[in-house]
């Protein structure tokens, strides 16, 4: 598994083409799934920048990208996110799309919680230019271990909202994102590690780690999380590629060890 960290920047050109390395990167590294951060293609000067370069689903340059990207290296690419348009012109939705080693696009996510924040500096408000997503999304990813894994899918804010990550059933639970500086400082590395231990899975967190072109501070900090909830890499600050195998022996033995998965008593 890959996590690939991020600064992207105002340009989708520059930032596809830093996409493009960092997976090169992880191809050569033996990576079978690879994960680019939230807002992979574009961190805009104002949040209407994401209009600009929204495309319809199926068809469009960041698309074509990540599908070339996936033939080409032979990698199951989950593509961050990238806005895709809606009904109404003004608003899109924030979409996660998985392409698999034939470059077919296979599972799209649309981001379900939309972050809000306001702490008298900093003011964030993704409602004023996105329509939230209503479906909870997975997909099953045959490994070249013999094994199959199903694999969750979330965006950044969803981290919040546990009840989500256990309805996903999943082995593997995806986190791209662009966590703030100020709440990824506070709670980035617990809220990973607990919905790790709580739905004993791996967590596979892509980020944006740096200061982009609207000066905005972003906390980075992309990891991967074992299914008993101990770090197995990270990368503080910056562009780069975390690695960790996921081992369908480890998920067993945790869930063997504390089947707390089969004890929940409310359910949704």
């Amino acid at each position: 598994m890959a996590a690939i960290q991020m600064v992207s920047q105002a340009s989708v050109e520059r930032n596809l083409a830093q996409a493009g390395q960092l997976l090169e990167q992880a191809a050569a590294q033996g990576a079978e799934l690879a994960v680019l951060p939230e807002y992979f293609c574009l961190m805009g000067l104002q949040d209407a920048d994401k209009l600009r370069v929204q495309e319809q689903f199926g068809s469009g340059p960041i698309q074509d990208f990540l599908s070339q990207s996936a033939l080409k290296l032979g990698l199951w690419i989950v593509g961050g996110t990238l806005p895709l348009a809606t009904a109404e012109a003004a608003r899109a939705r924030n979409s996660s799309l998985v392409f698999d080693p034939d470059g077919q696009c296979v599972a799209r996510y649309d981001k379900i919680h939309l972050f809000k924040f306001d702490s008298g500096q900093e003011r964030y408000d993704e409602s004023c230019v996105l329509e939230p997503g209503a479906q909870a999304v997975t997909f099953d990813l045959p490994s070249s271990d013999g094994n199959s894994y199903r694999i969750g899918m979330s965006i950044c804010y969803d981290l919040r909202f546990p009840e989500l990550y256990r309805n996903l059933k999943a082995d593997i639970l995806l986190v791209p994102s662009a966590f703030t500086f100020t709440t990824g400082q506070a709670h980035w590395e617990i809220l990973l590690r607990a919905r790790a231990v709580e739905n004993l899975a791996y967590v596979l967190a892509a980020a944006q780690g740096g200061v982009h072109d609207n000066n905005r501070r972003t906390w980075g900090h992309s990891m991967i999380v074992e299914p008993w909830g101990q770090i197995l890499a990270e990368q503080a600050q910056g562009s780069g590629v975390v690695m960790a195998d996921a081992m369908k022996e480890t998920l067993r033995s945790a869930r063997t060890r504390l089947p707390a998965l089969s004890h929940a008593v409310l359910r949704s």
